[in-house]
């Protein structure tokens, strides 16, 4: 989850029109409470047989200002979300309370290395995603780049439904800590005895989560949103999401180079998670050992200790055959899968066809879970055919950018006519003057 903030609107205090009765009345300025006014300006315009429109805008010397009256300043006023859940499961924060050491005792040797291996390489993939900040000089004078900033402060939302989820805390954590976010909260819905899964706890102290709130559901998203007694809140002003979520899915295009074992595993690797995940199938050509498959997924699914909720998803997936792999990679980017595997004979020469997928696992060697865990990518990707215009978590997740320019007097007597000409166009005479004024400043100094 980041944060966005609202837009300041700008409100006239009051225009007169001369000889027009009765004169228009627009909303008096909002002035937070409690803030002194230090001055008060008014401008006035004048034309031949045009109103005379007098603004008021109030002012404030920042110097002079308490934390208190700069934070009343900053304020937007809000809308009344009355049903916003009051209620939430307060924050254990195990991490903080009982020190590394007692968390990492907690795990079993093995344990430990394989999320220290993940969590290395998510962070090398991640870290690799930093751009360099650019100077631009579009034409002399003119600097333009564009710089990143950190969002101050995140939730992090780590499912506990059906199955604890330690590698969904690297994910989102990670990023976050290379981003530099300073307030970092993970919630995460407690076990039936109250308690956190270490291994969440143990990767959320790696990644460097601040604050961990045991609560799930819309209390956990509302409690990290807008704050409580014991949860730093996110913003003052709106809030926003990644991008949208829902159950997982799988697409795999096999072909009859793929051994059915392999394809089986990795559509019952995503059945897995729930009733409601979906995995589709697509055969490439005629001469696909299709029975072999189907044995294979009826086999593994029944040797599975989540078999029940693999079963419930293969209820409601599919299989369809293609041609040949135009019309798979065609279907595909149709469907835009979360995860697509491409099981294919050359599998790496279709990664420049795919237009629409969360994420791409290409050959025979690279299952679809090494993504969920360890290579280094991303697994919080856009499902429900959102791969369409959504992409995965990233480190530009957790940055906003900022762009920046910078002229010269002689940048701006280059480009100044240009911007005078447009404004003209657009009928805005106060952005030709900012432009007109300014140039008349610098050829009042130039000697003739």
């Amino acid at each position: 989850m980041d944060v966005g903030a609202a837009n300041i609107g700008r409100i006239c205090s009051s225009v007169d029109r001369i000889g027009a009765a009765p004169p228009l009345r627009f909303p008096k300025p909002f002035v937070p409470i409690g803030l002194r006014v230090v001055t008060s300006r008014g401008f006035s315009f004048t034309g031949s047989r045009k109103p005379i429109i007098r603004c008021s805008m109030k002012s404030y010397r920042l110097s002079e200002l308490t934390q208190t009256e700069v934070d009343k300043l900053k304020a937007r006023p809000r809308i009344d979300f009355s049903s916003i859940f009051s209620i939430v499961n307060p924050i254990v924060d195990d991490v903080r309370n009982r020190g590394d050491a007692a968390v990492i005792e907690l795990l079993d040797q093995a344990v430990r290395e394989a999320f220290d291996v993940a969590y290395g390489n998510i962070h090398a993939f991640h870290f690799a995603q930093r751009v360099a900040e650019k100077n631009v000089e579009n034409m002399q004078g003119v600097r333009c780049k564009r710089v990143a900033r950190c969002i101050a402060s995140v939730g992090l939302y780590v499912p506990g439904g059906t199955a604890v989820l330690p590698s969904t805390a690297l994910m989102l954590a990670v990023p976050a800590q290379i981003a530099g976010c300073k307030t970092v909260v993970l919630a995460t819905p407690p076990s039936e005895d109250g308690s956190i899964c270490k291994e969440v706890l143990y990767c959320a102290k790696k990644a460097g989560v601040t604050h961990i709130l045991k609560a799930g559901g819309a209390q956990a998203i509302s409690a990290m949103a807008w704050g409580t007694a014991s949860c730093p809140k996110n913003s003052e002003a709106m809030i926003s999401i990644d991008m949208p979520a829902g159950p997982s899915e799988v697409l795999v295009i096999a072909d009859k180079h793929a051994n059915p074992v392999h394809v089986a595993a990795d559509l019952l690797s995503q059945a897995e998670h729930g009733p409601d995940s979906q995995v589709v199938l697509v055969i490439v050509g005629d001469d696909v050992n299709v029975e072999a498959i189907e044995k294979e997924i009826s086999d593994q699914c029944n040797s599975l200790p989540r078999g029940k909720f693999a079963s419930l998803a293969l209820t409601h997936s599919f299989t369809v055959h293609a041609r040949d792999m135009v019309e798979a990679i065609s279907f595909s980017n149709l469907y835009a899968p979360e995860h697509l595997i491409i099981n294919v004979k050359e599998a790496e020469k279709w990664e420049v066809f795919i237009e629409n997928a969360g994420s791409v696992f290409l050959g025979p060697w690279t299952p679809e879970s090494v993504g969920d865990y360890a290579s280094g990518t991303n697994h919080v990707l856009p499902t429900y055919g959102y791969a369409r215009m959504y992409s995965g978590v990233s480190l530009d997740s957790f940055l906003k950018y900022i762009t920046v320019q910078s002229l010269t007097e002689e940048g701006l007597r280059r480009l100044g006519p240009y911007v005078e000409k447009m404004a003209e166009v657009e009928g805005l005479e106060a952005h030709k003057r900012a432009v007109t004024l300014r140039l008349q400043d610098i050829n009042s100094r130039i000697p003739v």
